[in-house]
């Protein structure tokens, strides 16, 4: 994950553009990906799909033709979506278009100006402080044209055909953790999901932020419009059960899960319960209306049942939207950890079921179906007689495995696993 990272690093993104068609293309060699164009002037929802935008090259040159900001040196060193400019100009005029981090003087921010023409660059203060008064050279080699916006999706089969989207943002340059590490992660997780068969069908989705989501949503109605009613489309079309989006999942901080807007979906549920039982240090925090694509698949239109999981949040860092994040800020040992929770979490998902008690009359006899001689031996064998008593007791066709885990206070695989050994013995049906 941290090498696919390392790769995806000095390639200028953006909401449209080569950089974004260029990521895709390095993940597409890891994961197979079905890439959608959608032309500029697209209605989407609210928004229509903008200009594309690309770049070559941009600088800004003293009198000896020193560039003193250099676009090839970082794509960070240009505003997000500058106009072309070629023009010299006095430092104070020059002033106007530069941005820097006062208080962070010797970092690059990260800046742009999607839906308002306009050109500038970024530098750290330091770098500015030290310009003398004089003419510059700027230059910006950039078009702004009719195109495409580009999306990828990726899909996992399932056992049926309701899904979990699993989304990402593919539209930040030069930044690590926000949202490289996420890409990253969303990689290797549907690369893990495919080793298997999982229960639900997984769709990943690469998508530039806002306007990349809100395309998505606009193209994909008949999947997501009345997904909280559960069941499938005529002729087996699934509906859009679950959601996860993945950002800031490679810094050092701690886990932290933002629920969706209806805060008892099952995908909240499922997170809290998962960190809860692993002792990991977690943060559990409510929707806002702020923040990464989550606010787009919960706007209340979709209402769909999508959260957030991330380690330190947006802006929570000092790190964040600078020239500070990259590959060193985040970690491989970070990464495998976010990872490693998304599959417990999924794990859960696909194996949360109601059952029903075919014993319900008094409690069935155990020891002749051997189930208590399965359990000698077993250091969790208290637990896992526990859980047997559980799943038997509320096992009534209305409490699934995970009400019946979080009833008992007992791990969800100790639950799961009670229940495939009762339905082993027939003891349970779903």
């Amino acid at each position: 994950m941290h090498a696919l990272v390392e790769r995806l690093y000095p390639l200028c993104r953006s909401i449209t553009g080569d950089g974004v068609r260029a990521t895709l293309k390095i993940v597409d060699e890891y994961l197979p990906l079905q890439v959608h164009e959608v032309p500029t002037g697209t209605q989407v929802l609210d928004w229509t799909v903008p200009q594309e935008w690309n770049i070559r090259d941009a600088y800004v040159a003293d009198a000896t033709g020193h560039r003193v900001v250099d676009f090839a040196a970082s794509s960070l060193h240009v505003l997000g979506y500058s106009v072309p400019v070629a023009r010299t100009m006095p430092l104070a005029e020059l002033r106007e278009h530069l941005h820097t981090l006062p208080d962070q003087p010797t970092l690059v921010p990260y800046r742009t100006s999607y839906y308002k023409p306009d050109w500038g660059f970024c530098l750290s203060q330091e770098t500015l402080d030290a310009l003398p008064d004089g003419e510059y050279e700027v230059r910006v080699d950039s078009t702004l044209a009719d195109g495409h916006l580009t999306y990828a999706e990726h899909v996992v089969p399932g056992q049926v055909a309701d899904e979990v989207i699993v989304s990402c943002h593919v539209c930040h340059p030069s930044l690590a953790n926000d949202n490289l590490a996420g890409i990253a992660v969303a990689t290797f997780l549907a690369r893990s999901l495919a080793a298997r068969t999982p229960y639900y069908t997984y769709r990943f989705i690469f998508a530039p932020g806002t306007i990349g989501a809100i395309t998505w949503l606009a193209r994909n109605k008949e999947r997501v419009e009345g997904a909280s009613l559960g069941g499938t489309e005529p002729g087996g079309r699934g509906r859009v059960r679950h959601g996860l989006v993945l950002a800031c999942a490679g810094d050092r901080g701690t886990l932290t899960y933002k629920q969706s807007r209806r805060g008892d979906a099952e995908i909240d549920r499922v997170l809290r319960h998962v960190l809860a039982t692993s002792e990991r240090p977690h943060e559990i925090r409510e929707f806002t209306p702020y923040g990464y694509d989550e606010r787009q698949y919960c706007s209340p239109g979709f209402d769909l049942g999508v959260g957030s999981l991330s380690r330190t949040p947006y802006a929570g860092y000092p790190e964040y939207h600078t020239s500070a994040d990259n590959p060193d800020f985040v970690s491989p040992e970070a990464m495998a950890d976010t990872l490693a929770v998304c599959r417990e979490a999924f794990a859960v998902l696909d194996r949360n079921r109601r059952y029903l008690n075919l014993s319900p009359h008094g409690e069935p006899q155990l020891g002749r179906r051997g189930l208590y001689d399965s359990l000698g031996g077993r250091s969790d064998a208290h637990h896992a007689q526990l859980a047997m008593l559980w799943v038997l007791s509320l096992s009534d066709g209305e409490h699934s495995l995970l009400d019946i885990a979080e009833r008992a206070a007992l791990p969800f695989d100790a639950v799961a696993a009670a229940a495939d050994a009762l339905r082993g013995a027939g003891l349970l049906k779903a």
